[in-house]
């Protein structure tokens, strides 16, 4: 990932803590020159399990009741899974354009930048970078807790201060291969996603082997039950694409992925494909055990179906979605400092945000100061009702990046385009996006209305720390104070000059 070049014309390769602070206003001060420039280090396999291993997270295995719970029917249920699929997959296919028009790291962020202008770009990663991503890794932290102490604690509820230890654990060492070494964070993320993949192929073959049994009984009636509202369908919507979200994920990294013209559509497809193909596969042998009726009355199917099936080996499923979950934040974590990263470079987040580690080669501030967000959260007992008040803006903020697709069709038109995707798709997608972000306003007001005000708090930042240029010198020297302090700590310097 974020590995470096360095060119030196002195004695020694890295920089001395003095030199380090001598160049917080500079740059570089001192006798020598340090140059870095991002180079690219993920290749084709690393960018397919960045997008997998955010994607399958612990969605399937511990909720996919959301989605049968608004459809009421088996049958229906599974067209839910596999729309769901196919929409992450159109979207995905507009960010493969997206990614190679603006190759820049940051995804939607970097897109909106390029765009509409700083404004709306920091009100973007406002949200995105200090609730929707940590409140993330949070819950998935949590979730990873809760089912590596699960077999220790096999007919009662595990303590909480146990399961919030062990998420700090978690957090805290992911955070270190981060910023330890790119290649520790890129293997932790292959070796966990094929873990995860692994436990889905055992739910998979099991299922074919219940249905080689004859235990097919509820799909004889597939759409018994379904529930006719438009609205309930909305929700399964929801639903579904919670569990498909991170496949815009390898686009955080663009700047890192090698040949990306070639890499990212690859990724993108073999991915997008895998894990809808993987997500139906596993619904349908969920079917095969499992009743909709004690799915809906579970908090955790997977287990379940564990319980049912493998006997005294149950706490093998326990152990897989806890693999899944780990490999789920390192995903999230890898990603979302690098939207720090650019963010920081752009100048909406701290400038020390966007320097590098002289030694190791890796963002270390922006990884730190995620883990220590994420952190932070572990202090609240409620994420999910936090998750659900800015849910909408996720599809705000994607429908409007796919609409920069179409915005620059007509504005620049001549802008180098590797891939053109129709226009088609993106109308398409604009369109459902609009659908996603106008039905909250309508069955969950408050919920939406909060995911608002939380927006709205970034304005006034935006006007004191970035729209006011005249302030007070001594809130600027109290800035690079602070600035020198981390430099001589983490030993970072600032990124070379960036080229747009």
């Amino acid at each position: 990932m974020a590995a470096y070049e360095r060119a030196n014309t002195g004695e020694s390769p890295v920089p001395s803590r003095d030199d380090l602070g001598s160049a917080t206003q500079s740059g570089m001060g001192s006798s020598r020159s340090i140059k870095v420039k991002l180079e690219q280090n993920v290749n084709l396999v690393s960018g397919i399990t960045i997008i997998v291993g955010s994607i399958i997270g612990s969605g399937i295995f511990v909720s996919p009741k959301g989605v049968l719970m608004h459809t009421g029917s088996v049958g229906l249920s599974l067209i839910i899974w596999i729309i769901c699929g196919l929409f992450s997959m159109m979207g995905a296919w507009c960010y493969a354009e997206l990614g190679l028009m603006i190759p820049k790291s940051g995804a939607d962020y970097s897109y909106i930048l390029e765009a509409f202008g700083p404004f709306v770009a920091f009100l973007r990663i406002w949200i995105e970078c200090l609730i929707i991503r940590p409140c993330t890794t949070t819950i998935v932290a949590l979730v990873f807790a809760y089912y590596v102490v699960q077999p220790v604690f096999p007919s009662c509820e595990p303590p909480d201060e146990a399961v919030v230890l062990l998420a700090a654990v978690c957090i805290a060492i992911l955070t270190f291969i981060n910023c330890f070494d790119v290649k520790w964070a890129t293997r932790v993320q292959d070796i966990f996603t094929y873990a995860k993949v692994l436990a889905l192929i055992l739910i998979i073959i099991t299922g074919f082997v219940q249905i080689g049994l004859g235990r097919y009984q509820h799909f004889k009636d597939p759409f018994e039950g379904t529930i006719m509202n438009v609205g309930e369908w909305s929700l399964a919507f929801y639903s579904g694409l919670f569990a498909y979200n991170g496949w815009n994920y390898l686009n955080f990294v663009v700047e890192e992925l090698k040949d990306p013209v070639k890499n990212l559509p690859k990724a993108i497809w073999i991915s997008c494909i895998l894990v809808m193909l993987t997500y139906v596969l596993a619904n349908v042998a969920y079917f095969t055990t499992v009743s909709p009726e004690e799915i809906l009355s579970s908090s955790a199917v997977a287990v379940t179906f564990s319980n049912r099936l493998y006997g005294v080996m149950w706490w093998v499923m326990p152990v897989f979605v806890s693999l899944s979950t780990f490999g789920g934040v390192n995903g999230i974590l890898f990603t979302t400092s690098r939207l720090f990263y650019v963010g920081a470079r752009e100048g909406h987040m701290p400038q020390v945000l966007s320097y590098v580690q002289v030694q190791r080669m890796t963002p270390a501030p922006a990884v730190i100061f995620m883990g220590l967000t994420s952190l932070v959260y572990l202090c609240s007992t409620d994420m999910y009702a936090l998750i659900n008040y800015v849910a909408f803006v996720n599809w705000l903020s994607i429908g409007l990046s796919v609409f920069v697709l179409l915005w620059f069709r007509w504005k620049r038109p001549k802008m180098e385009r590797p891939i053109k995707v129709n226009i088609f798709w993106p109308i398409l997608y604009c369109c459902c996006s609009v659908f996603l972000v106008i039905v909250p306003l309508y069955a969950s007001p408050t919920e939406t209305g909060m995911g608002c005000l939380i927006i709205a708090t970034g304005i006034p930042v935006y006007i004191i720390f970035i729209a006011w240029k005249r302030k007070p010198k001594v809130f600027n020297r109290m800035m690079d104070k602070g600035t020198a302090i981390i430099q001589k700590l983490l030993m970072v310097i600032p990124e070379e000059a960036h080229e747009d």
